[in-house]
């Protein structure tokens, strides 16, 4: 009989250290190639107004208690790196996302083979 293989494999990165600046290809204006300035994708301040949140406060309000239910059992340790891109040429920005990992570093220096370690 056959080993059972695995369906879920470990190759999470434990560190990802990407270039300040990437030549890719820019799809939205310039058709071609061209060099992009890189940075982390962060998400917004949350606004007050927005349709959801107004009505949760809604129904929120008055006597009650807690009306919906509040996630507690997280499982991930991670999240989905999200690269923002954009071109310098057309100013178009794109958002590319990577793996999983826990340390992300933005043009950190390069690792060398056969360096010595300096301190």
């Amino acid at each position: 009989t056959a080993l059972p293989i695995s369906r879920h494999v470990n190759n999470r990165a434990t560190m990802v250290n990407v270039p300040k600046t990437r030549r890719t290809f820019c799809r939205m204006k310039c058709k071609k190639h061209t060099l992009h300035k890189v940075s982390q994708y962060k998400a917004g301040k949350a606004t007050l107004y927005v349709q959801g949140k107004r009505r949760y406060d809604r129904k929120q309000k008055g006597y009650g208690g807690q009306t919906k239910p509040i996630f507690h059992k997280k499982a991930k340790t991670t999240k989905k790196i999200v690269l923002r891109m954009e071109c310098q040429e057309c100013k178009m920005k794109k958002q590319v996302p990577i793996k999983r990992c826990k340390h992300f570093e933005l043009g950190g220096d390069k690792k060398r083979k056969g360096q010595m370690i300096q301190f």
